[in-house]
């Protein structure tokens, strides 16, 4: 798994849980959900980079 790839998907799910977390205290539920599906998003990537690594495990 590529660190570059790992660090994008921790940084989304930062972004994500800040965002929410803002929407929470503003009142704002478009800012709420959108904070959700970005940790939503970074979930994906991290079990896509998995997938990746079980592959090259495999393979190798």
């Amino acid at each position: 798994m590529s660190i570059e790839d790992r660090a994008k998907a921790v940084a989304k799910n930062v972004e994500g849980k800040v965002q929410e977390t803002i929407g929470e205290v503003t009142g704002d539920p478009n800012d709420k959900a959108e904070g959700k599906a970005k940790q939503v998003e970074a979930q994906i990537r991290h079990s896509a980079e998995n997938v990746k690594d079980e592959v090259k495990k495999a393979i190798d």
